[in-house]
């Protein structure tokens, strides 16, 4: 089993980082590969809406001068998603949100290049807004034919500089407890490949016809 998880912090080794480094360990327990791969120091191009992805079909974004097409090479072969992100004015960070738009875009233009997959989002704060961060996070699974795994409470750490997410043990224990089904989740999922449903045509709609 493999996950590719997102970070969207710009600090390469903060709170958001030290979340997801809880999952990687105890993802060890489960004999699950866990690769960590770092957005907020990129320089991401938001989405355009050409919708060139979807009449090019071959599975990437025409925008080729960043790590996004990478990231979907990743995405395609891994088991698992985590989307990981601090708190920006109670939402994602602006990084991680353009990426996000033009992977999933890429996903629902190309038939679902991430259906089933299994999705968890992580968030990573001083204080409030993480609620509406893991929301919006979280709707791109809901709406992309994908598994959201859950666990004994929502996925938040809290800390405001760098290390005092360790002190946080709730959290910490809530991102053991999530790494745990998510493993059984994605093993289950692949004993029962089989006999998955199979996927049906989009029927695409607007407000007027």
């Amino acid at each position: 089993m493999k996950v590719v998880a997102l970070n969207g912090s710009p600090h390469v080794d903060g709170n958001t980082y030290f979340a997801l480094s809880v999952i990687q360990e105890q993802f060890r327990e489960s004999n699950v590969e866990m690769v960590i791969m770092q957005l907020g120091t990129q320089k991401i191009q938001g989405c355009m809406g050409c919708n060139q992805c979807g009449e090019r079909k071959d599975g990437k974004c025409i925008i080729n001068t960043d790590i996004v097409n990478p990231l979907l090479g990743h995405i395609k072969d891994a088991d698992g998603l985590i989307l990981a992100s601090p708190v920006y004015y109670g939402g994602v960070n602006g990084t991680l949100k353009s990426a996000l738009d033009r992977l999933f875009f890429v996903n629902f233009t190309n038939g679902g290049l991430f259906r089933h997959k299994v999705g968890a989002s992580v968030v990573a704060l001083r204080r409030s807004g993480a609620v509406s961060a893991f929301e919006e996070m979280n709707r791109y699974f809901l709406n992309s034919d994908m598994i959201v795994t859950g666990s004994n409470y929502w996925n938040i750490i809290h800390g405001l500089d760098k290390g005092d997410a360790a002190n946080d043990a709730e959290g910490i224990q809530c991102l053991r407890v999530l790494a745990n089904n998510m493993a059984w989740v994605m093993k289950s999922l692949d004993a029962a490949r089989d006999s998955s449903p199979s996927s049906a045509e989009k029927v695409f709609t607007n407000f007027v016809r």
